[in-house]
């Protein structure tokens, strides 16, 4: 079983940046492929960007490609969401997820642990 627990959401204004780290624990967080999802109020929890467990593998939404950023320090045991170019529309709650695949996927089917969730909110 992994353990997730997200940081580095904040408030930021329109066309600025914001890293979400998530800190996992569990041996096996190596072995886990990982994602970020995010979820505004009424709507259904969407894909953001997931990472192979080697981290050679990246997918991203269409909504943040060449904006976004993951990557995965498994010393540190540890993933990463670079967030530049920030829009109103990114405001939302973002979620780490782990998997025990090892693969890239957007389905939130795919993963088994989830953290609690970072608050990131874009002014205009």
């Amino acid at each position: 079983q992994v353990q997730l627990v997200e940081s580095g959401g904040g408030l930021v204004q329109t066309g600025g940046s914001l890293r979400l780290s998530c800190a996992a624990s569990g041996r096996s967080f190596r072995s886990n492929a990982m994602g970020w999802f995010r979820r505004t109020l009424g709507k259904e929890r969407d894909f953001v960007a997931a990472i192979s467990w080697g981290g050679g593998s990246t997918a991203y939404a269409d909504s943040v490609k060449g904006r976004f950023t993951i990557s995965r320090d498994n010393a540190k045991n540890t993933v990463y969401l670079q967030m530049n170019s920030l829009k109103p529309e990114d405001t939302a709650v973002y979620y780490c997820a782990a998997s025990q695949l090892r693969g890239v996927y957007a389905s939130s089917l795919r993963y088994n642990n989830w953290g609690q969730g970072t608050q990131v909110t874009v002014s205009s």
